[in-house]
């Protein structure tokens, strides 16, 4: 079956209940985060990595860089690359990552078909072992829970009675998602937080007469933490007006006073799942190729 970023889980009869469960499994470990906000090295890294992916599917549907950079963060959270690498090694995961996410998507093109630069290109084998690599350090969850899978969820909160409205608040939601993936302050933040707080930051632009009601809807949801959401819209708002789009950076009305602000609540806590493990399976290759060559990725 075909992956979509926003139905990862076709098979769940309780969908959105499913994702919110299993969301924190498919992040990067906290300590890889702090370690990029810490690191200009390892930042330099993930750039070289991230820009290689952006380049080399730069044609494609959007949606594969971006499932591929999803790829990319959670392998180097379980197994760091340090800068004094060679830089083919950097090409070379970009190249993986973007090989596993077309596979996922089942495309009709293979990275071969990408690769029209003139660039380094790898053969298959070598390809496939670094493939095994990445695989192993995700545990092969390759249907990746994304904020993409949480937009039909928080966007039905969305009360315009115009489904042209809606869906083009559904359109930016997106466009703002794909743009946050470059921000590092952003990884932080569970894939629910991102799709609501693009979908709130959305909303203020297009409807800002709904921005009100939309956000008391989302915040009265079990699974939204107000806390969260307020922080991720300003990183968001933040980087929108870096980027010359003026959009009110805070998450509150200006019409409310403090006391009624602390009135918006959201009932459910943090869960405190554990991260992925740090360990890498190496030595996999043999037994697992023939699994993803017929498409047998777990959930």
């Amino acid at each position: 079956m075909e992956f979509d970023l926003e139905n990862p889980l076709p098979h769940s009869n309780d969908i959105f209940s499913s994702l919110f469960h299993v969301e924190i499994d498919h992040m990067p470990s906290k300590s890889y985060i702090q370690t990029l906000i810490s690191s200009s090295s390892y930042l330099s890294v993930r750039r070289q990595i991230s820009s290689s992916i952006f380049h080399i599917s730069r044609h494609s549907d959007p949606f594969l860089p971006y499932l591929a950079v999803n790829y990319m963060d959670r392998f180097l959270s379980a197994h760091p690359i340090p800068q004094d690498k060679k830089p083919w090694i950097f090409r070379l995961v970009a190249v993986s990552c973007i090989s596993l996410a077309l596979k996922m998507m089942k495309t009709e093109y293979s990275v071969f078909d990408l690769v029209d630069d003139g660039g380094l290109v790898f053969d298959s084998l070598t390809i496939e072992r670094m493939e095994m690599l990445i695989l192993g350090a995700l545990k092969w969850r390759m249907r990746s829970v994304s904020p993409f899978s949480f937009l039909g969820y928080f966007v039905s909160f969305f009360d315009s009675g115009d489904d042209e409205s809606v869906q083009a608040l559904k359109n930016r939601g997106t466009q703002i998602i794909l743009k946050s993936q470059s921000d590092i302050k952003l990884l932080e933040f569970k894939p629910s937080i991102v799709s609501a707080s693009a979908l709130l930051l959305a909303s203020r632009e297009f409807s800002p007469t709904q921005f009100e009601p939309f956000r008391d809807a989302i915040c009265s949801c079990i699974y939204a933490i107000k806390e969260e959401l307020q922080h991720c819209y300003d990183v968001m708002a933040e980087a929108e007006a870096e980027a010359g789009c003026e959009v009110p950076s805070t998450f509150a009305s200006e019409s409310l006073t403090p006391p009624n602000v602390l009135d918006f609540s959201c009932s459910i806590s943090e869960t405190d799942s554990n991260q992925m493990s740090e360990g890498v399976i190496e030595n996999s290759a043999t037994n697992k190729s023939t699994q993803l060559s017929q498409g047998e990725i777990s959930d």
